[in-house]
């Protein structure tokens, strides 16, 4: 069947009318804040007691848009005759937002959590300079990081949960049958003993 001369032109002029007759919606931006989902990408928070300069992330980053200096520090041995052991000392982490592209291998290589996405995405700037932020900045955004999510009770148990829960009820089980033994080895020494006889009726 051909088609109806005009027909393109109608569909067009519908949509047109159904777009004039619905009410619209405009964001009432910046006076009312949007609602973000809760995984949202707006900045990078560190927290920096997790960090131990290992440079997974630096590594890994796609744009090379994180800084990481860090120096090593002997510590002394803990006990008399023990070795000395170093360790790696944070001096600056920064990440430059002008080239991060937001694709989040930073925070799921790193492998002490110390790195965390924040919904937070107002901090432009002037200058473009100044979007490099430095472990200070950094650790401010962490007070804007959501609390993580509630485990889903469907969810299976962790494999590290089970096991542990596994060896609790086997050492509690084992327990148990060391006081029910201890008990029965206690009974007999108490039906040794002669039962009283009842006075009978009558005895002078």
């Amino acid at each position: 069947m051909p088609p109806v001369p005009g027909s393109g032109l109608a569909k067009g002029l519908a949509v047109t009318l159904r777009t004039m007759t619905r009410k619209t919606v405009t964001a009432q931006y910046p006076d009312v804040q949007p609602e973000l989902p809760p995984r949202s990408r707006g900045v990078i928070g560190l927290f920096e007691e997790n960090c131990t300069v290992c440079m997974l992330c630096a590594r890994e980053c796609p744009d090379w848009c994180i800084y990481i200096d860090s120096h090593k520090e002997t510590l002394p041995a803990a006990a008399p005759g023990g070795r000395e052991r170093s360790r790696n000392v944070l001096d600056r982490f920064a990440i430059d937002f002008a080239l991060c592209m937001y694709c989040g291998i930073c925070i799921e290589v790193c492998p002490f959590d110390a790195l965390f996405w924040s919904p937070e995405f107002e901090y432009a700037e002037t200058d473009i300079h100044e979007l490099t932020h430095e472990r200070d900045k950094l650790r401010e955004w962490m007070w804007t990081v959501p609390a993580p999510p509630a485990l889903d009770p469907a969810a299976e148990e962790p494999k590290e949960v089970a096991a542990a829960r596994k060896a609790a009820d086997k050492l509690e089980a084992a327990e148990q049958a060391e006081q029910e033994q201890a008990a029965q080895q206690g009974q007999p020494e108490q039906q040794e003993r002669p039962p009283e006889q009842p006075e009978q009726e009558g005895e002078a």
